[in-house]
């Protein structure tokens, strides 16, 4: 079960804030400012505003990590404040995250360095910071978190994946896990890196860029953050009192292959099965659909089918939304702030809206505009990965 959730997006910092922007339909994508990428041809990303480190991580861990790191551990201790999370025995705690783009502002940092004045200008950190593993390390170290450590690579789904690991720690004893992903790719060096997707959104009109289920859509727009949450056993968190916020009912994997989108049909549809049996839930029991939304006509099509292809006549009235087109998609932090976006939903019995979308083109029931009221119970959050993983997730109301 969930018993924290923590959150740094374009749309806000902490579950409120981004849960105010999300239930609204506001879009935080924006024209891209950051130095040395004026040149590029990409043009428009979800940036974090507002967001100053020191005031969540210490000095010391600050100097020896990157963007993405710094957003994980503030995103971790948002996370762990909201559960009231107290460590008696560290060997019962474990972290999870999932990464996929890794320390790029950091790394190009160092290897400028490198090559303008020499090696003995790079700092000790490069061997870390860029490292993908560096979050959990991180995390791990300053909460005192001994109990399994993982990360997972698994491309986008790895936001999913992630706390499915998690669960599946619990179940093997462990008492707590902290669990998610977050990344920070807008950086000149991570910016050349992802152009060679094809998928990706050169639209310069922020309104226009990131439109999927949509008849213009062109792309996807990449972004920066992600959410953090405290995976808890039940009777463990019952036993503290604790606040449950909702439960993982079930999870599914797949692997199709790079932009094969046609293929990510029956990929995503063999994930979405295999979370609903662990989940032991009906296809007609899913009161909400969290899409992974790529932006990319084919993809798109491919996911609207692999739902009819699960759900069955049930995907034509289960209620769709993808709230990332209002952040852009964060890599593995996008699916992570989906559940997020899920539990709250949940919560407050409003299914949020997709942001900028106006005509769908898909024959699923998207929420576009307003927030829609409803009483879900039961969420089904669905990642597909630029390099062909598939994931699903299942969430139940507390």
């Amino acid at each position: 079960m969930l018993t924290g959730v923590g959150v740094i997006a374009p749309t806000g910092i902490g579950a409120d804030d981004y849960w105010k922007a999300t239930r609204e339909g506001r879009s935080a994508l924006t024209p891209i400012d950051r130095e040395g990428c004026d040149r590029l041809p990409l043009r428009v990303a979800g940036l974090v505003r507002g967001f100053d480190a020191r005031s969540f991580v210490e000095e010391r861990y600050l100097v020896q990590t990157d963007r993405f790191t710094h957003f994980a551990m503030a995103a971790a201790a948002l996370a762990i404040d909201e559960a009231a999370l107290e460590v008696e025995d560290p060997f019962t705690v474990g972290v999870v995250t999932a990464a996929g783009s890794g320390g790029g502002e950091f790394g190009q940092r160092e290897l400028q360095q490198l090559w303008g004045n020499g090696p003995h200008h790079v700092g000790p950190y490069q061997s870390i910071a860029w490292f993908y593993a560096a979050s959990t390390g991180q995390i791990s170290i300053r909460g005192g978190f001994k109990g399994p450590c993982g990360v997972v690579a698994a491309d986008e789904a790895g936001g999913l994946d992630a706390l499915a690991h998690a669960a599946r720690a619990i179940g093997r004893g462990t008492e707590a896990v902290v669990a998610g992903a977050a990344e920070a790719p807008i950086a000149p060096y991570s910016m050349v890196c992802q152009l060679g997707y094809p998928g990706l959104s050169l639209v310069e009109d922020p309104e226009r860029a990131y439109l999927p289920f949509d008849r213009a859509a062109a792309g996807f727009v990449p972004a920066e953050g992600g959410a953090m949450f405290v995976v808890e056993d039940e009777r463990h968190a019952r036993d503290r009192g604790a606040r449950v916020r909702a439960h993982l009912a079930g999870h599914g994997a797949t692997f199709t292959g790079a932009a094969r989108w046609a293929e990510s049909r029956e990929g995503l549809a063999r994930a979405i099965r295999g979370a609903l049996a662990e989940a032991r839930c009906a296809p007609d029991e899913v009161d909400v659909v969290f899409a992974d939304a790529l932006g990319v006509p084919e993809a798109d099509r491919a996911e609207a089918l692999a739902l009819a292809d699960a759900l069955g006549e049930h995907a034509g009235r289960v209620p769709v939304t993808a709230p990332k087109a209002g952040t852009g998609r964060a890599h593995c932090g996008s699916p992570a702030l989906d559940v997020a976006a899920a539990v709250l939903a949940l919560e407050n019995g409003l299914i949020p809206p997709t942001p900028n979308t106006t005509a769908c083109e898909a024959e699923i029931d998207l929420v576009t505009g307003y927030a829609r009221s409803a009483e879900p119970r039961t969420a089904l959050v669905l990642s597909r990965g630029l390099m062909g993983s598939n994931a699903a997730l299942v969430l139940r109301r507390a």
